[in-house]
């Protein structure tokens, strides 16, 4: 007769249930997985997926019983650190997006805004291709596989354990909203610096042929350099997102 003792159970289900919790938060965060029109049932099945292939990368896990009050703080650790984990990735989607929007409004198309249903607010036209755009380039340059990596190693560097907000003394996540505006600017110099030029030469202009009406000619011209700019300089976008995607998930290594 096969008997086993509850002692056996917890060893069985730690190694996968830890990391799972873990996995399926930052699948709950994580900027493309966390859309409503991704099933629950698809994150679950591989959050379970990658809980199981990561095994052998895994370092041991506690034996923690669930009907104890340690379970509990181990819980909201894994939590927080897959909330977290999906946090650091936002972020970067969040300064792309902010670069269209200060793209957009020196185009003068940020009263173009519209509805969004992924996010729940009001967006700007820039800004949701800009956004769109990076989440293929996401996809293209294999970040998942390194969202997927900086989880695995961050069992390593935050391990399971009764400290719910132990990891935040390293991580340090109050400080990159700074990020947002850092990045996103440094994102969008290029436009930004070519359609000021085209403001400076249409402000002499005006200055010059005074009889020129600048707010009919102002508008076009200043749209038609802003969509060529964007359709340059949108190749170029993925050094500085790489970057950006790696030096976030660097906090988790």
């Amino acid at each position: 007769m096969l008997t086993f003792t509850e002692a056996q159970v917890w060893a069985w289900l730690s190694p996968l249930l830890w990391p799972f919790i873990r996995t399926l938060a930052v699948f709950t965060s994580l900027p493309i997985l966390s859309q409503r029109a991704v099933p629950v049932r698809l994150r679950i099945a591989l959050a379970f997926l990658i809980t199981l292939c990561a095994q052998p990368a895994l370092p041991a896990m506690p034996v923690v019983p669930l009907d104890s009050g340690i379970a509990l703080m181990v819980l909201l650790q894994q939590l927080f650190i897959g909330l977290t984990l999906g946090f650091a990735v936002r972020i970067v989607f969040a300064a792309v997006e902010f670069a269209g929007e200060i793209v957009g409004l020196q185009m003068g198309l940020n009263y173009a805004g519209f509805f969004d249903p992924s996010t729940g607010g009001q967006t700007t036209a820039v800004s949701r291709f800009f956004g769109t755009s990076v989440a293929w380039l996401f996809i293209v340059i294999n970040g998942h596989l390194l969202v997927v990596a900086a989880l695995v190693r961050s069992f390593e560097a935050f391990p399971v354990g009764p400290e719910p907000l132990g990891f935040i003394r390293a991580v340090r996540p109050e400080v990159w909203g700074s990020e947002i505006f850092h990045m996103g600017l440094w994102i969008a110099l290029p436009l930004v610096a070519m359609l000021l030029f085209v403001n400076l030469v249409l402000g002499i202009i005006s200055r010059v042929a005074q009889q020129m009406n600048i707010f009919a000619i102002g508008f076009p011209v200043t749209l038609t350099v802003g969509l060529l700019g964007a359709l340059l300089t949108l190749p170029l976008m993925q050094t500085p997102f790489t970057m950006a995607l790696e030096r976030m998930l660097t906090h988790f290594r």
